[in-house]
């Protein structure tokens, strides 16, 4: 099967340009073919019944990176299943916004609230490699798919290497977190914020394989997890820590309200690449 073959059917579901950067992916991701290897032909030495029980499992609509079982986020591979949400671009922003208020030898403490495939927590603890970063999630399978990548990315060997400490992964409600003080310089978190009423938007390959839990809030309190969060982090916080979110740009304002209520006095929003309202950094 010719790459063209293999990409060319998915056009009945997604758009070309879509598809075209699926088979991509599948080359990449799958068979490590570049561009120029495809340009060359080298596909043609690529299983052909295995490619069309991948084209049959992306014609279903089963997202690209759980039939290959892993994606690429900030520069690293990370494995991902249907119990843990794929990371998308937004969320690398989100890291770009902490890395770039945070000097590489920074030594301080890090708490992730919702890790899911663990992508936030590993980049911070690749990246600050003096840092301590802490995980949670309330879906155990999240747990052992962000632990897996935590280790393929050299942040959870079992030992202390140059003064790192491995990634620490806990099962953990957001919505009940324990009693703390005064004990992290940032909390992040990327919580559900989908309500209920946006599904009638939203493509159907993500409603029907990537998981509910990591996505929606209800219509009557889209704030649940940051209201829950910001508590916790007016106690949790040391003087002088940060707070960092992904959102709905459809909540900013009151989320903002909501924060500078509970007693943040600064609260800023940043845009993502898009020109939304993506991201709350408040302290």
């Amino acid at each position: 099967m010719t790459f063209r073959e293999f990409w060319q059917p998915l056009t009945s579901i997604y758009p070309e340009d879509e598809a075209r950067w699926i088979g991509r992916f599948v080359f990449e991701m799958r068979y490590g073919l570049s561009q120029a290897d495809l340009l060359m032909g080298r596909e043609e030495h690529i299983d052909g019944e295995e490619l069309r029980l991948l084209q049959q499992r992306l014609l279903a609509g089963v997202p690209v990176q759980y039939v290959i079982g892993k994606t690429q986020f900030y520069g690293r591979c990370f494995y991902v299943e249907p119990s843990v949400l794929i990371p998308r671009p937004e969320t690398e922003e989100l890291c770009r916004h902490i890395l770039a208020r945070t000097p590489y030898t920074w030594n301080g403490d890090i708490l992730d609230i919702g890790t899911g495939s663990g992508c936030i927590a590993v980049t911070l603890a690749a990246e600050l490699q003096f840092a301590s970063v802490t995980a949670w999630d309330i879906s155990p399978e999240a747990l052992v798919i962000a632990a897996r990548n935590a280790r393929c990315n050299g942040v959870l060997t079992g030992q202390r290497i140059h003064d790192r400490n491995d990634v620490v992964f806990q099962l953990r409600d957001a919505l009940n977190p324990p009693g703390a003080l005064a004990r992290w310089d940032i909390i992040v978190s990327n919580p559900p914020y989908i309500c209920e009423q946006e599904k009638q938007a939203m493509e159907r390959n993500v409603l029907d394989f990537e998981p509910s839990l990591a996505l929606f809030v209800p219509d009557d309190d889209p704030l649940r997890f940051y209201r829950a969060i910001g508590r916790y982090a007016t106690k949790a916080l040391r003087p002088g820590g940060r707070l960092f979110f992904e959102i709905n740009p459809l909540y900013a304002r009151p989320l903002v309200d909501m924060l500078r209520t509970l007693g943040f006095a600064d609260v800023s929003i940043h845009q993502d690449d898009n020109g939304k309202d993506r991201f709350i950094v408040a302290g």
